[in-house]
């Protein structure tokens, strides 16, 4: 079957969606928590940074990033590797994604306590794509703050149907069926449909 990964991303951690198409009909294949970070400071690289001089939080900051981008590549091989066991193709791979962050340097970022959570909340989602590209899948850069209007421009039905398919996939696996859930299936279902 082919089958296309929906992800959205929070701190050291993605909620992961799976979809497919069996006989016509869309279908949830797997539905995971993918955790991307091993200690628990990784979780937040910049703020385990900030009261440290500035060499050796440059060090943590590039530590934190590494683990990140290592640990979402090896979550996503492993995904990869399951679904490649039980036959199934991927043809593209959905990660929501924010507004991208100015080029501010690893100073610039600790200097400002808000630039950490903005950076912080990129680099999960970063590593993510960037895993995925890693691992050859097409990837599809969904904008998680307009996610609706680009689900209804992509896939061509009203938000009310593609809000129904979505639930009544949720009610097919049971619970957990939260809003990380949704919105990863919706932006699966986009990177299925991403031709």
């Amino acid at each position: 079957m082919n089958v296309a990964l929906g992800l959205k991303a929070h701190s050291g951690w993605a909620a992961l969606v799976v979809i497919g198409v069996a006989d016509g009909e869309l279908e949830v294949i797997d539905r995971r928590r993918l955790d991307l970070v091993e200690e628990e400071w990784a979780k937040q690289p910049y703020h385990a940074a900030e009261q440290l001089e500035i060499k050796e939080a440059r060090q943590v900051v590039k530590r934190g990033i590494r683990s990140a981008q290592k640990n979402a590549k090896r979550a996503v091989s492993d995904v990869l590797r399951r679904l490649e066991k039980n036959e199934h193709e991927v043809v593209g791979c959905a990660v929501l994604m924010g507004e991208p962050m100015p080029e501010w340097t690893v100073d610039q970022i600790l200097a400002v306590h808000f630039r950490m959570h903005k950076a912080e909340g990129v680099l999960f989602r970063e590593a993510l794509a960037s895993a995925a590209r890693d691992c050859n899948l097409k990837v599809t850069e969904v904008p998680e703050k307009t996610l609706n209007d680009f689900a209804v421009q992509m896939l061509g039905k009203p938000i009310k149907k593609l809000n129904e398919t979505v639930a009544s996939l949720g009610k097919s696996v049971g619970a957990p069926w939260g809003k990380d859930q949704k919105e990863a299936t919706l932006a699966a279902m986009i990177a299925l449909n991403d031709k």
